[in-house]
């Protein structure tokens, strides 16, 4: 899992999925404004597009940036990893159950570092593996 900071967002690629053209599934993710919520979303925390990540498996995340210092934070999966531009950065983790795990940008970035927000969704095997088919096609 790659991830690249910007301001004022997160872009993400699965670099080791190829689909038929070659290219790999990367996608941008967004902070969804407060009047586009719907009831039981969080504030200042949902996305436009999360990350799905498979349960029982290690995962490493890699992050850089693209403009100024920003870190990846997901303290319940205990996760922090600074995004320096120019420079890689890798951690692991094991998500042992399935969920939805928010973070956001723990760096002080900027004057919009609130709409950094990171959810990560975590599914079964059988489940990741239909999404990254949809993904794929």
């Amino acid at each position: 899992m790659y991830s690249r900071s910007h301001q004022w967002y997160w872009s993400y690629e699965y670099s080791d999925y190829i689909d038929n053209t070659g290219e790999t599934i990367a996608f941008d993710s967004f902070m969804i404004p407060t009047e586009d919520l719907i009831p039981g979303q969080f504030r200042l925390l949902e996305v436009d597009n999360r990350i799905i990540l498979p349960i029982h498996t290690h995962i490493r995340f890699i992050s850089t940036s693209a403009d100024v210092i920003h870190s990846f934070a997901v303290p319940s999966l205990g996760i922090k990893i600074d995004a320096l531009p120019g420079r890689l950065n890798a951690v692991s983790t094991y998500v042992e159950r399935e969920g939805v795990f928010y973070g956001q940008c723990s760096e002080l970035c900027g004057v919009f570092h609130f709409g950094m927000p990171i959810v990560i969704e975590a599914v079964k095997i059988e489940n990741y593996l239909e999404w990254l088919n949809s993904q794929l096609d």
